[in-house]
C-alpha cells in the first residue's frame, strides 16, 4: 500500500509540474526549467552522501574503532541481502541516525553518539535495520526524483514570465496565485512522500531485525529528541532533516502536511500491530536467540563507538 501511495503522490507531483509549466511558461519554459532542476539535483544525487556526512561531521569507523556497531550492521546487511555499507559516527548528543548514498553499492549509515548511549543492543539493531531498509528500498533515488520535480516546479514558476505561453496564459492575478501556491503544493506532496517512505522503512526494518518491538521501543525512547536535545548540525543544515529516523529539528512534533516524518505514535502503533500479526509479544523473540548476547554498553560514552 505504501508503494502504491508513493506512486500516486509522485504521479500527482509530475502532473502538477506539467500543468504549472504549461500555464506559465509554455512548452519552452517547462522544458528549460526541467533541465535546470534536473542538472542541479543530479549533482546533489551524486554528491549527497558526502555533503550530508560532511555537514554533520561524521567520521567513518571500522571494526577496530566500533566493533559492536560494525558487526551489527554487517550482520543485518547480510540478512537484508545488501552489500556492507560504510559506517559513520557523529559526535552529537541527540539520539538519531540516518542512511545515505545513491544506491546500495554506494551507501552509508550514520549514528550519533547520543543514540548509542540511549538504546539497548536490540533497539539499536532495530534502528540500523530501519536505515538499511531505506537503502534496500532505494528511498534516496525516490526522494531525488521528487526533489527534481519539486525543483522544476519552483524554477518554472520563477522563470515562467520570461517565456511566452501563448494566448492561453491566465490573467495576472491567477499567475500571482500560481507563483505562491504551486511551490507550496510541491513541498506538501514531497513531504507526504517522505512520510510514506518512513512507514515503509519501519515495516521492512522490523522484518530485517526480526522483531518489530525492538524498533518500536527505540522510537519511543528517542521520540522528541529534537526538542529535548537540540542538534547544532541539524539546525545549521535543516535540509538534511528528512534523512534522519526522527526529525532532528527543534519545534517539530505534529504529523501535519509540512512534517517530514509521521507522528511517532502512529509509527509505534503500526509496529505494534505488525508484531501482533506476526505473533510476537516478547521483546526476547529475536534473531539473536540461541547466540551469546553482547553486553549492553548503552550507558557508557563508548557504547558501540570508539574505545
Amino acid at each position: 500500500m505504501n508503494y502504491v501511495k508513493t506512486g500516486i503522490l509522485m504521479a500527482g507531483l509530475t502532473a502538477l509540474f506539467a500543468v504549472i509549466g504549461g500555464l506559465l511558461g509554455g512548452k519552452t519554459g517547462m522544458v528549460m526549467a526541467l533541465i535546470f532542476a534536473a542538472g542541479t539535483n543530479l549533482f546533489a544525487y551524486w554528491n549527497s552522501d558526502r555533503m550530508a556526512l560532511s555537514a554533520h561531521n561524521a567520521v567513518e569507523v571500522g571494526p577496530e574503532q566500533a566493533p559492536e556497531l560494525y558487526a551489527m550492521v554487517q550482520d543485518l546487511a547480510q540478512k537484508a541481502g545488501l552489500p556492507m555499507p560504510r559506517v559513520y559516527l557523529m559526535d552529537d548528543p541527540q539520539p538519531n541516525a540516518f542512511a545515505t548514498g545513491r544506491n546500495p553499492q554506494n551507501a552509508a549509515v550514520a549514528a550519533t553518539t547520543g543514540i548509542l548511549q540511549t538504546l539497548s543492543y536490540e533497539e539499536m539493531a532495530g534502528v540500523m535495520a530501519h536505515e538499511l531498509a531505506h537503502i534496500k528500498n532505494r528511498d534516496t533515488l525516490i526522494m531525488t526524483v521528487t526533489a527534481t520535480i519539486a525543483g522544476a516546479i519552483s524554477s518554472v514558476v520563477n522563470f515562467g514570465f520570461l517565456f511566452r505561453g501563448g494566448d492561453n496564459r491566465p490573467n495576472f492575478l491567477v499567475q500571482i496565485a500560481i507563483m505562491i501556491l504551486a511551490p507550496l503544493a510541491a513541498v506538501i506532496v514531497r513531504m507526504a512522500i517522505s512520510r510514506t517512505r518512513e512507514y515503509a522503512a519501519d515495516k521492512m526494518g522490523a522484518d530485517i531485525c526480526g522483531n518489530p518491538l525492538w524498533l518500536a521501543s527505540a522510537l519511543e525512547k528517542i521520540s522528541g529528541g529534537g526538542a529535548q536535545i537540540p542538534s547544532e548540525a541539524a539546525e545549521r543544515h535543516p535540509a538534511t532533516a528528512p534523512m534522519f529516523i526522527v526529525n532532528p529539528l527543534s519545534g517539530q512534533g505534529m504529523d501535519n502536511l509540512f512534517s517530514t516524518h509521521p507522528a511517532m505514535q502512529n509509527r509505534i502503533s503500526a509496529l505494534m500491530h505488525q508484531a501482533q500479526a506476526e505473533g510476537i509479544s516478547d521483546f526476547g523473540q529475536n534473531l539473536w536467540a540461541g547466540q551469546a548476547q553482547p553486553q549492553n554498553h548503552a550507558a557508557t560514552p563508548q557504547g558501540y563507538g570508539q574505545r
